[in-house]
């Protein structure tokens, strides 16, 4: 009878065997100057603001410690919630517009039935290179009751039918502001999400009789969800943080464009016009911590319509 023997383990083939694999720090090599940036620029300021908040400037003892005094006294402020409706309402009226108008367009542009679409693409794209603050003062002249535009056809027509710098209005007249500027910056990334689709689709489509509507609901719209979905999160960020729109128009409309008309501009003032740094951040971070919020629930929202 023959009896099998196990093979003989020595002591070095047991250590190769439970060697662990070295650690290679190649990656980081190529990484740390990105993540030495990011922690300078994005993370170090995030946590002093929320250092400050925790602190307030006081009469007697100067910075003291508070806690969540300062979150508190935010929750509880009429001034700071006042703009974050405004700004809500803009969010909810203006984003859907823009978007609209800017998947319209690309659509149009990616379609066979328009002619010169390299010029209506740079057309439409063309107020997006324009300076901010340039194209701001541009209709702050075009909506100056005493001059530009809107005073002129005011007194064409013998009275103050136009009225953008109106309180009922002026929440519109920066909606339309920043549709101009943003709606070929929009424009752009739906037409490239557009690009990529396959011709062999739209050759099955139309041997499947689909024709106009029925190809952009059953292809190109399915096709640009997932652009669609990262244009409203830059929306939905930039309508929290209006500021350059109101800051620029606020001289031209001083009664009704206050230092808290957003939030960003209630922040502003506070730590540069009142110093009172302490609050300033307290509000910045409040902001943050909402957009952040929301921006998440549009993406999983989105990511799991995408996934069905």
């Amino acid at each position: 009878m023959t009896t099998l023997t196990p093979p003989r383990v020595t002591p070095a083939r047991v250590t190769q065997e439970i060697r662990t694999p070295k650690r290679r720090w190649t990656g980081w090599q190529f990484t740390w100057p990105f993540a030495a940036v990011f922690v300078v620029a994005f993370i170090a300021p995030l946590l002093y603001a929320l250092w400050l908040s925790l602190f307030q400037n006081q009469l007697v003892g100067g910075n003291a410690f508070v806690g969540l005094d300062n979150y508190v006294l935010a929750f509880n402020d009429p001034a700071f919630w006042a703009g974050f409706g405004r700004v809500f309402l803009f969010l909810l009226v203006q984003v859907p517009i823009m978007l609209l108008l800017a998947l319209a367009a690309a659509l149009a542009i990616d379609s066979a039935r328009l002619y010169a679409t390299g010029f209506f693409r740079i057309v439409i794209f063309l107020p997006y290179a324009v300076p901010a603050v340039v194209a701001v003062l541009m209709w702050g002249f075009i909506y100056g009751d005493n001059f530009g535009l809107t005073a002129s056809i005011n007194d064409w027509l013998g009275s103050d039918v136009l009225a953008p710098f109106a309180p009922q209005w002026m929440l519109v007249s920066i909606g339309n502001i920043v549709t101009w500027e943003f709606v070929g910056y929009n424009m752009v990334i739906f037409y490239s999400a557009l690009k990529t689709i396959p011709t062999d689709l739209y050759e099955a489509a139309e041997i499947d009789g689909a024709r106009g509507w029925q190809v952009i609901k059953a292809i190109k719209l399915p096709a640009a969800r997932g652009a669609i979905v990262i244009a409203t999160i830059f929306s939905i960020i930039g309508s929290f943080q209006l500021f350059n729109e109101p800051n620029v128009l606020q001289p031209l409309a001083n009664n009704v464009i206050t230092s808290s008309y957003t939030p960003n501009m209630y922040a502003y003032s506070l730590s540069f016009a009142g110093q009172q740094y302490n609050y300033s951040a307290t509000v910045a971070i409040i902001m943050g911590v909402i957009t952040a919020a929301i921006a998440y629930v549009v993406q999983l929202r989105g990511s799991r319509k995408e996934d069905r």
